[in-house]
C-alpha cells in the first residue's frame, strides 16, 4: 500500500523521505543529513542516547545522591567516610552493536506517511548515528522472510551508510512468505558474540515464540526492541465491507467493519500490544515505539533521553 497522508495535506517536515526506485538515493542522503541534525541538535548534552551508561571499569566514587541506584553503593568508601558514597564507572568506549531487521511482508504496509519498512530504514540510519565513533562498530542480521543478509560489523562512516542501504535495498519476498523472527535472533545469539548492544527492529505482529530468544540474547548484550506500526495495525477505519488480507500467508477475509468488528480488533490489537511490551520488559529490553504516522525522531529522543536517566538512576 502506498504511503499517504491521511489529513490530505502536504507532508509534515519530519516524515521519513522516500526510499525506493529512482529516489533511493536522493533519500538516503536526505535522511543521513535529517538525523545527524535533529539528533544531534535535540540530542545536545545527552551524548549517545543508545549506548550502555554504566562500563565495565571502575570510576571515582562520589557522595551518594537521592535518586542514584543504591546498587552501585561503594560500601568500602561509605564505611571509611561513614557518608554513603556511589562508585561511577567508565563507559566502555569501544562498542559492537548488531542491529537485527526484521523485513518480512508484514513490514511493506503502510497507511499513514511511509511505509513500516521505510521505519526500519530510518531506525538502522538512528542507530547507526547514535553508536558511530570511537572505534565503535556496527553489523546487522537483516531478513525479509525468505532470504538472510549478514553484514560483519565493523566501523567507520562509510561502512555505517553502506549497512543503511542494505537494508533500504534488501528486495521485497513474494506475497505468502513467512518471517522468523525467532530464527534471526537464535541466529544472532548462537554463536556467542563479543558483549555489546543488540536492537531488534519489527512489528512484532504474530506468536510471540521469539520471547525466549530474546530473554537469552538479552542476557549477554544491552538490548533495545524498536516496535514499528501503523495506524491499521492498532485499529480498523470505519470502512464498510474490505477485504482483508495477510501477506505473510497469502489468506484472505472478505468483512464489513461494523461497530462491533471494530471494537474487537481494537481490543485483539491492544492486546497483543500489551503482550509484546510485556515480554520485552521481562527480557530486560529498552522497549521504543515508533509509527507512521508520528515523528519518529522525537520518539528516539525521548527513548534515548529516558535511558540515560535511567543509567544515572534519577527519577523518570
Amino acid at each position: 500500500m502506498s504511503p499517504i497522508n491521511d489529513a490530505g495535506g502536504p507532508r509534515p517536515s519530519w516524515a521519513p523521505p522516500i526510499l525506493r526506485g529512482d529516489r533511493l538515493d536522493a533519500g538516503l542522503r536526505t535522511l543521513e543529513l535529517e538525523v545527524r541534525r535533529r539528533l544531534d541538535g535535540l540530542l545536545q548534552g545527552n551524548h549517545l542516547g543508545l549506548v550502555p551508561g554504566p562500563g565495565s571499569e571502575p570510576g571515582e566514587a562520589r557522595p551518594y545522591q537521592p535518586g542514584d541506584d543504591v546498587r552501585r553503593m561503594d560500601w568500602a568508601v561509605t564505611a571509611r567516610t561513614t557518608t554513603p558514597h556511589i562508585r561511577e564507572s567508565i563507559a566502555d568506549r569501544e562498542l559492537e552493536t548488531w542491529v537485527v531487521a526484521d523485513l518480512s511482508a508484514s513490514l511493506d504496509f503502510g497507511t499513514a506517511l511511509c511505509e513500516k519498512r521505510d521505519l526500519v530504514v530510518c531506525a538502522v540510519a538512528a542507530v547507526a548515528h547514535l553508536t558511530g565513533g570511537g572505534g565503535n562498530r556496527l553489523g546487522a542480521l537483516l531478513s525479509n522472510g525468505a532470504d538472510t543478509v549478514r553484514l560483519p560489523p565493523r566501523g567507520g562512516l562509510a561502512y555505517a551508510r553502506n549497512v543503511v542501504r542494505k537494508v533500504a535495498e534488501l528486495p521485497r519476498a513474494a506475497e505468502g512468505t513467512r518471517g522468523d523472527l525467532t530464527e534471526l535472533i537464535e541466529q544472532l545469539r548462537r554463536p556467542p558474540r563479543r558483549r555489546g548492544l543488540a536492537v531488534v527492529i519489527s512489528d512484532f505482529l504474530g506468536d510471540t515464540t521469539w520471547e525466549r530468544p530474546l530473554r537469552a540474547l538479552s542476557a549477554r548484550h544491552d538490548l533495545v526492541a524498536i516496535e514499528v506500526l501503523d495506524p491499521r495495525d492498532v485499529d480498523l477505519p470505519e470502512v464498510g465491507t474490505v477485504v482483508l488480507a495477510d501477506p505473510e500467508t497469502g489468506r484472505q477475509r472478505e468483512v464489513t467493519a461494523n461497530a462491533l468488528l471494530r471494537r474487537e480488533f481494537a481490543a485483539a490489537a491492544q492486546a497483543h500490544r500489551a503482550k509484546v511490551a510485556r515480554a520485552v520488559r521481562q527480557a530486560g529490553a529498552g522497549h521504543l515505539v515508533l509509527r507512521t504516522d508520528s515523528d519518529w525522531i522525537a520518539d528516539i529522543v525521548r527513548f534515548a533521553v529516558a535511558r540515560k536517566r535511567g543509567w544515572s538512576g534519577a527519577a523518570s
